[in-house]
C-alpha cells in the first residue's frame, strides 16, 4: 500500500479559469434536526479560499451536518480518504476505483493491484462503503468498457467480503448497472449516489432494496427526472448528498459546493415532497445511520 497522504491537506486543487463565480456562497439557516452528507470529496480543494478539512467540517457542524462520509476514485484519493475517517469523528470513508479510472489502471496492468489496495484499505474500522463504482458510458469509449464491468463487478465482491455499504456512480448506464446488480446481487446496503435516472428506475432500485442518493442538481431546472423520482422514493430509502465541490444546488449553481450547503438541498426537497422539514432530516439521518453505522464508533 502507498505511503498515507496528510488528511489535514487537500491533495488536489481544481483550477479557475476565470469563467466561473469561485465564491463560497453564505451559510444557509441551520438544520434544527441534524443529518449527514453522505457523498462528498474534500480532497479536492475548490473556491476562492480553499478550505482546510478541518474548516469544512466546521462549516459543516455550523448548520446541523453531523458528518460526512468521503468519496474515493483511485488509490491516491481513496487512502486519502481512510486517513480522514481515521483521524476526523465526523468523517467516514468509501474507499474504490472510479469507473473512468479503471480502463487507465488496466491498460498499464494494475487494475489487480489497485482492487487489491482497496481490499485492504476496505477492512479498517472507518472505511464504511466501497465507492464510488460503477458504470459510465458517457465519459468512457467501448475500449474502456471490459475494464469497467471487470472493476464493477471486483467491488461489488468486496463490500460483499467486508460487509460494508456500496456507492454506485452511473451515467448513461441505468440498464447496464441493474443488470450487473442482479446478475451478480447487490450488496445489503447499496446506494445509488446522486442518483440520475427517473421515476421508473427509481421504482426498480428500491423495489430491490437500494437506496437513492439525490445531490444539488435535484434543484437544477432541467432536471425533472430527479424530481419525479424523488416523489416516488420510500422515505426510508432517501438520502442526501453534495457530491462536493461539484452540483452546488441552486441558486448557486457553478459555485463552489461544500457539505454546509446540504440544508440548501433538503428545503428543496421538503417542497418538493410536501412534508416537515424536520421528519425528512430525521428519516434521512435514521437512512444514512442505517446504511454506514454510526460515526461515533
Amino acid at each position: 500500500m502507498p505511503e498515507s497522504s496528510d488528511p489535514s491537506q487537500y491533495v488536489r486543487e481544481r483550477h479557475n479559469d476565470g469563467s466561473r463565480d469561485v465564491r463560497w456562497p453564505a451559510a444557509p439557516e441551520p438544520l434544527a434536526v441534524p443529518v449527514y452528507d453522505n457523498h462528498a470529496h474534500l480532497e479536492i480543494s475548490d473556491g476562492d479560499e480553499p478550505l482546510s478539512l478541518d474548516e469544512q467540517l466546521e462549516r459543516a457542524a455550523a448548520v446541523g451536518i453531523r458528518g460526512v462520509v468521503q468519496a474515493g476514485g483511485d488509490i491516491e484519493s481513496s487512502v486519502w480518504s481512510a486517513d480522514a475517517a481515521a483521524s476526523h469523528p465526523r468523517v467516514l470513508a468509501a474507499v474504490a476505483i472510479h469507473p473512468n479510472e479503471a480502463p487507465a489502471y488496466a491498460a498499464a496492468g494494475r487494475l489487480d493491484e489497485a482492487i487489491a489496495v482497496i481490499d485492504e484499505l476496505a477492512s479498517q474500522s472507518r472505511v464504511r462503503a466501497i465507492g464510488e463504482t460503477g458504470l459510465d458510458f458517457f465519459r468512457t469509449g467501448e475500449d474502456g468498457l471490459p475494464a469497467q464491468f471487470e472493476s464493477f463487478e471486483a467491488h461489488i465482491a468486496l463490500a460483499k467480503k467486508h460487509g460494508i455499504a456500496m456507492q454506485i456512480h452511473d451515467r448513461d448506464a441505468h440498464d447496464a448497472v441493474l443488470e450487473m446488480l442482479q446478475r451478480v446481487g447487490a450488496p445489503d446496503r447499496t446506494v445509488f449516489h446522486c442518483f440520475s435516472g427517473d421515476a421508473e428506475m427509481a421504482r426498480i432500485a428500491t423495489a430491490r432494496g437500494c437506496y437513492l442518493s439525490f445531490a444539488g442538481n435535484v434543484t437544477f431546472k432541467n432536471a425533472q427526472n430527479l424530481r419525479d423520482a424523488l416523489a416516488v422514493t420510500p422515505l426510508e430509502r432517501v438520502l442526501v448528498e453534495t457530491d462536493a465541490p461539484f452540483l452546488t444546488p441552486a441558486p448557486f449553481r457553478g459555485r463552489p459546493n461544500a457539505p454546509y450547503l446540504v440544508p440548501v438541498t433538503l428545503r428543496f426537497m421538503a417542497v418538493e415532497l410536501g412534508i416537515d422539514l424536520d421528519e425528512l432530516c430525521a428519516q434521512v439521518a435514521e437512512n444514512t445511520v442505517r446504511v454506514y453505522g454510526s460515526f461515533e464508533d
